[in-house]
């Protein structure tokens, strides 16, 4: 595990670069963000540990950062003060463009992943904008009329982004479609509502409202939602039918879940971080493609929680994962003024099992067995196994 003090400035997000994966970002805030500056960090990660290649101050906190999708050194900030500003991390101290059209603080910033050309922020004054980064202003306002904490495009549609909200609400938004009164809104899914009741066993209650506080899209699974923020409950939605309620539900946290994010490697993988100082790594319980009779994960009693890291001694605010090498890497950021770079794989508990596995096939079905095995947590040597097997 790596370690790098953000001294005077607690940590809010933290963000590995899309190019290159010894670079992450860490946006901080003096006073826990309640009042003071901010400050951007960017650091390397090298055989001497993490080292702070430049950082940048700010007259009010930073809450989120989202790296440009289209430059390898641009990355975008979200301040308290309402503003949106564009560094280049070549040159040095000041933005490259700033934009102030929020009214309150701004808490998500987000570039899309598909047409790279657009940007959005939401904000507690209950909006979404979309921005394009060479223009003056922004190129349209979406409402969502509650404080958004959090926002962001479909990794699989340039034209699809979804929020939530502290009415405790997901909405998705279809830019294709016409504005009129509903302003692009295609669902707003209620995420409070109870999951789809299973046979034999008696429907779930719901839960009393509470603010939705972060989410992401699934990398594999195009219609696939998670969200999380007080009530402590990690939820996954399918879009394609708001009706049926969450089709996973995991529980585990003590206190408000203040991140979250899908695996960029694994269809079934999460990642979480909360103010009770804990990361935890889950699955959702389907393993696509490992074990088809997971397929419904609330068939046989949803996810379930893979490992915790509780080396954070103040809130744990931020996570990420690194897209790059070997699958498990993370960091993780807090109120402690410490960034961390850790091993998932290294935090997954296995299951004591003396189970021998033999397994012959081809190497992209080799692949999805290792994939499982990682899923089901199995023990260190059944891993191990695998790895060698994939590579063979």
């Amino acid at each position: 595990m790596l370690e790098f003090r953000t001294q005077g400035y607690q940590g809010y997000s933290v963000k590995y670069s899309p190019f290159f994966d010894s670079r992450i970002a860490v946006a901080s805030a003096a006073n826990f963000g309640l009042v003071g500056n901010g400050r951007l960090y960017i650091l390397g990660l090298t055989a001497n540990g993490i080292v702070a290649e430049k950082w940048f101050d700010t007259q009010d906190s930073l809450y989120d950062i989202a790296w440009s999708e289209s430059h390898e050194n641009q990355i975008l900030t979200g301040s308290g003060d309402g503003s949106i500003k564009l560094f280049d991390i070549s040159l040095d101290q000041f933005p490259i463009q700033s934009w102030s059209e929020h009214a309150r603080e701004v808490f998500s910033v987000h570039w899309n992943l598909v047409s790279k050309e657009t940007f959005l922020s939401s904000s507690w004054d209950g909006t979404i904008k979309i921005w394009n980064p060479n223009m003056p202003t922004s190129i349209l306002t979406l409402p969502t009329h509650s404080c958004t904490y959090s926002a962001q495009f479909s990794p699989h549609s340039p034209s699809i982004l979804s929020a939530v909200s502290s009415d405790s609400h997901l909405r998705v938004f279809d830019l294709r479609t016409p504005a009129s009164a509903s302003n692009h809104l295609i669902q707003s899914i209620p995420i409070h509502s109870p999951p789809k009741s299973r046979p034999g066993i008696a429907p779930a209650m719901g839960i009393p409202p509470s603010e939705a506080l972060t989410h992401d899209w699934n990398k594999y699974r195009d219609t696939i939602v998670a969200t999380a923020g007080v009530d402590r409950i990690i939820r996954t939605f399918d879009i394609r039918a708001p009706g049926q309620g969450p089709l996973a539900v995991l529980p585990g946290h003590e206190y408000a879940v203040r991140k979250l994010t899908w695996s960029p490697h694994l269809s079934d993988v999460l990642l979480s971080a909360s103010y009770d100082m804990t990361c935890r790594v889950w699955t959702d319980g389907t393993a696509i493609g490992v074990q088809p009779e997971l397929a419904n994960p609330m068939a046989y009693g949803g996810g379930r929680e893979l490992g915790r890291m509780g080396r954070h001694t103040e809130f744990a605010t931020g996570v990420d994962w690194c897209l790059f090498g070997a699958e498990g890497w993370c960091a993780s950021c807090g109120w402690d003024e410490r960034v961390l770079i850790w091993d998932n794989l290294e935090i997954s508990a296995p299951e004591q099992t003396s189970a021998i596995i033999q397994y012959t096939g081809t190497k992209s079905s080799k692949r999805r067995f290792l994939r499982g095995l990682y899923s089901s947590k199995r023990s260190n040597d059944d891993y191990c196994t695998g790895r060698q097997m994939f590579n063979s």
